[in-house]
C-alpha cells in the first residue's frame, strides 16, 4: 500500500503492515506526533468498535484508520460532537464512489442501503489533551466473509473503486474539512452549519429505533432530530428524551 495521495494531504501517516488496534498504537505515540497524523494498516488483528464489541476482519480485505486530532483551544464541552462528525465527513468521502448514496446511522456508524459499511470509534486522550478517531472500512469482503447479516462491503455495493488509497484520502480531505470548519467556528456545532449538515446526512432522523441505553434499558419511538449538544431526541410514549450514549437499532416496520 503505497498512499501516495494521502501521504500529500496529513503531516504524518504511518503504514503498518499488522496492528493489534491502531488506536492504541497512535494513542501510545500521540504525545510525540502533530495534529492530523495519521496510522492505517489492513491488518487489524484485535480492533474494538463502541460498547466494547470486536472488531475483526481478514487480512486486506479492510482498512484500519486512525487519525491523531489536537483541537487546541476548544472547550472540552466540544469534544462530543467529534464521533458525530467523523461519520459525516466518512459517509461524504464514501459517496463518491458508491452509486445510490451513503447515510449515517446515529452517531457515527456509515450505512449503504441500510448495511454498515464503516465503524467509528473516537477515544479521549488522557487530559483531554486531543482524541484518536478510529475508522474500520469494509473494503473487499464477500458475503460470507461480514461478520453481521447487515453489514456490507464496498465491493459488494458496487463502489466505483476499492483502492485503498482512493478511499483514504476521499477521507482524509473530508475530514480535515469538516474540524476547520468546527476549530473556526470555536467548536460550535451551529454557528458552523455543521449540525444541520450531521442532521441531513443522518438516516436514523424520522425512523422508528430501539435505543439500548448505558443502564440496559430499551427506548422505544421515533427519533426526531439532534440536539446542539449532539443528542439523538426520542419521541416516545413517555414524551421527548435526549439519548447521550446507546446502541441504536433502526426498526422495519
Amino acid at each position: 500500500m503505497d498512499f501516495r495521495r494521502s501521504r500529500a494531504l496529513v503531516p504524518v501517516l504511518e503504514v503498518l503492515p499488522e496492528a493489534g488496534s491502531t488506536n492504541d498504537v497512535l494513542s501510545a505515540r500521540a504525545g510525540d506526533l502533530p495534529d492530523l497524523s495519521v496510522l492505517v494498516t489492513d491488518n487489524q488483528t484485535g480492533g474494538r468498535g463502541r460498547l466494547g464489541r470486536a472488531w475483526v476482519t481478514p487480512p486486506g480485505r479492510a482498512l484500519a484508520i486512525s487519525v491523531l486530532l489536537k483541537p487546541i483551544g476548544l472547550p472540552p464541552a466540544s469534544f462530543g460532537w467529534f464521533p458525530l462528525l467523523t461519520g459525516l465527513a466518512m459517509s461524504r468521502a464514501l459517496g463518491r464512489f458508491v452509486p445510490g448514496g451513503v447515510q449515517v446511522k446515529w452517531p457515527n456508524d456509515v450505512l449503504i442501503g441500510g448495511d454498515k459499511v464503516c465503524g467509528i470509534l473516537a477515544e479521549l486522550l488522557p487530559g483531554m489533551s486531543g482524541l484518536v478517531i478510529g475508522a474500520g472500512v469494509n473494503l473487499t469482503q464477500t458475503r460470507e466473509e461480514l461478520p453481521t447479516e447487515t453489514s456490507t462491503s464496498l465491493l459488494l455495493a458496487g463502489a466505483t473503486s476499492v483502492e485503498p488509497d482512493d478511499i483514504l484520502s476521499a477521507y482524509l480531505i473530508e475530514l480535515s474539512t469538516v474540524y476547520r470548519e468546527f476549530l473556526a467556528a470555536g467548536g460550535d456545532p451551529v454557528r458552523s452549519a455543521l449540525r444541520d449538515e450531521v442532521v441531513e446526512a443522518c438516516h436514523t432522523i424520522g425512523r422508528s429505533v430501539r435505543v439500548q441505553l448505558p443502564s440496559g434499558d430499551d427506548l422505544l419511538g421515533t427519533a426526531v432530530g439532534i440536539d446542539d449538544d449532539g443528542r439523538l431526541i426520542v419521541d416516545s410514549d413517555a414524551g421527548r428524551t435526549a439519548v447521550a450514549a446507546g446502541d441504536v437499532t433502526h426498526l422495519r416496520y
